[in-house]
């Protein structure tokens, strides 16, 4: 039976003056003074932040404080000794803000060095007027010392503190993984008993994207501990059927981490992976009534392959969103590398996409579930079978994946043409009617100029008109030299991108999908081609707005490239002549 604690009644005691823990004394809270840790820190889960400070020792930050600045001595007598120029070494202040985290404010209430708080213009979901919490209000005061840092890199999971730490930098940027799942639950797994954790493999991929955005701050020297992390934990997740879904989710962090990277090999490698296992478990007919094999045909059951019936329709709704967001991978992924999709999608009863579009993680809270009919879907979208009547078929996410469709299926059909064979009456009709899709697809869209006011969709919104356009530019690519019509639709299309371009403000480019930077490149080699054409026409024509637009993508290029080494390879830049214009 456990032990009761109890209290006396009367009078409480008064702590002497000096002897309550530093982090009561910083909260002006009441401290019992138990050691090692007072009973406010314990109940806060806060215990190994605990510290005192009698006057018979230095605390842990005093120490690192000293320690540094005994480095920092004894590296400028190295400079000033050496005979060579070389830059000076400037070693990172535990209690430095990096760049993604705003430095404490007068308005904050902490104006101490270790206070730092969570840059609110740095999230792109801004909060009302008047009820903007303070990451100090959320968290406390944030106080890492070195000491504590190195602490939270060991073997073990990191602490509570720096995990939540991590899980906030990462929440603002998890649509450029494509990840979307209840917020909510996602937080309150961090508290939870091991087991029913989100698995290892899941947050070590999130904090190793948290530690990749935070750059170059200090967390972004961290990437290689976590990334060495979440590759060992899915040794662990892959023959456990009921951690499928945070292996799969966590696969896709990881491939656009490494693709984000210039790692082509190994994002390629993890994309292929996660599309694999999602079709293997099923997550392509989500909801779709079970296929009995045919006795004669089938030599061994492999029925294990099926997950667990979900405990309700959040967690069906978690499935259907990450078979979503591994086809976004797959189908886009594949046209940027050249290589043909994983995920099959035929009149096969196997292989057809039946798992009904993707709903808002609110609507699933709330128990809308749509289970899907069984039918195919994505061969209704585009034969256009009842697109009204499809529920769920408009949310942000359905339009994500309809744009995906799009964006690989115009490339699809586009690179089947052979000039050298005679022309296919089945191909121009296949082209017309794609051709239409896409226009009535951006059509539908909300307007370019609208989006801004969308804060939780914005960063999506502007990826699918853009892929959109870019579906029009790839499907026309063949015939752009020799049919003016191609050429005319092409052009306007990479207008379309400028255009989309021209409304993401300066602080949204840190939010945007590394996906964008491709179509970007693709749009800037259909103008380029334009100026050119336009350079050799007689009389001479006004190039000043294309060489505007030009201008443009190369800007929105060079800064994304900043945070994504993808798009900074020689070998994917657009044209050699574009960084000339």
């Amino acid at each position: 039976m456990a032990e009761k604690r109890t209290t006396a009644a009367g009078p409480s005691h008064t702590l002497q003056r000096g002897k309550a823990c530093l982090r009561c004394r910083k909260r002006k809270m009441k401290c019992d003074g138990t050691k090692p840790a007072c009973q406010q820190c314990t109940k806060a889960k806060k215990g190994e932040a605990c510290e005192y400070d009698d006057g018979k020792g230095k605390t842990r930050t005093q120490l690192m404080r000293e320690h540094i600045a005994r480095l920092e001595s004894k590296i400028k007598e190295l400079e000033s000794s050496t005979e060579h120029t070389t830059p000076p070494v400037t070693l990172f202040d535990p209690h430095a803000a990096s760049p993604y985290l705003s430095e404490s404010s007068s308005s904050s209430g902490h104006d101490s060095p270790g206070a730092f708080s969570i840059s609110t213009s740095a999230s792109p979901v801004p909060f009302l007027d008047g009820d903007q919490p303070s990451w100090e209000e959320h968290w406390g005061s944030l106080n890492f010392a070195s000491s504590q840092i190195a602490d939270a890199f060991a073997p073990e999971d990191p602490p509570l503190e720096l995990a939540q730490m991590l899980l906030e930098i990462f929440l603002p940027h998890r649509h450029q993984c494509g990840l979307e799942i209840h917020v909510g639950r996602l937080r309150e797994s961090l508290t939870r008993p091991p087991a029913e954790r989100r698995h290892p493999v899941l947050m070590n991929a999130i904090y190793l994207w948290a530690c990749y955005m935070s750059r170059p701050g200090p967390l972004g020297e961290h990437e290689s501990l976590y990334l060495s992390r979440a590759l060992a934990a899915r040794q662990d997740a892959l023959p456990n059927p009921s951690r499928v879904i945070d292996l799969i989710q966590a696969q896709c962090i990881l491939s656009i981490y490494f693709l984000s990277n210039g790692r082509i090999l190994e994002g390629s490698y993890h994309a292929s992976s996660a599309a694999s296992l999602a079709v293997q478990w099923g997550l392509h007919q989500t909801g779709a009534p079970d296929v009995t094999p045919g006795s004669m045909l089938c030599d061994w059951d492999l029925s294990s392959f099926r997950l667990e019936p979900p405990v309700d329709a959040l967690e069906q709704g978690e499935r259907i969103r990450t078979f979503w967001q591994v086809y976004d991978l797959d189908r886009c992924w594949s046209v940027v590398l050249g290589r043909p999709s994983i995920i099959p999608d035929s009149k096969h009863p196997r292989s057809t996409i039946t798992t009904p579009w993707p709903q808002r993680m609110e609507e699933y809270e709330a128990g809308g579930l749509d289970i899907g009919s069984g039918s195919p879907v994505i061969t209704a979208f585009f034969v256009h079978q009842a697109q009204a009547s499809v529920v769920g078929g408009f949310s942000t996410a359905a339009l994500r994946a309809k744009a995906s469709a799009l964006f690989e299926g115009s490339q699809k059909l586009s690179s089947s043409w052979n000039p050298r064979l005679p022309p296919s009456t089945n191909f121009s009709e296949n082209f017309r009617a794609f051709d239409g899709t896409i226009a009535r697809f951006t059509a539908s869209l909300l307007p370019v100029h609208q989006v801004a006011a969308m804060p939780e969709d914005k960063f999506t919104l502007y990826l699918i008109h853009t892929l959109a356009q870019t579906a029009m530019i790839r499907l026309h690519q063949p015939f752009i030299t020799d049919d003016q019509l191609s050429r005319e639709k092409s052009v306007r299309a990479a207008s379309a991108v400028v255009l989309v371009v021209k409304h993401i403000a300066e602080a949204d480019f840190d939010f945007l999908d590394p996906l964008i930077g491709h179509c970007w490149m693709t749009a800037s080699r259909v103008l380029t081609f334009e100026l050119a054409q336009m350079q050799t026409a007689w009389p001479p024509l006004d190039t000043a707005n294309i060489r505007s637009e030009i201008a443009t993508l190369l800007y929105a290029l060079t800064k994304l490239g900043t945070r994504f080494p993808l798009l900074g390879q020689p070998e994917l830049l657009p044209c050699p002549r574009l960084s000339a214009l």
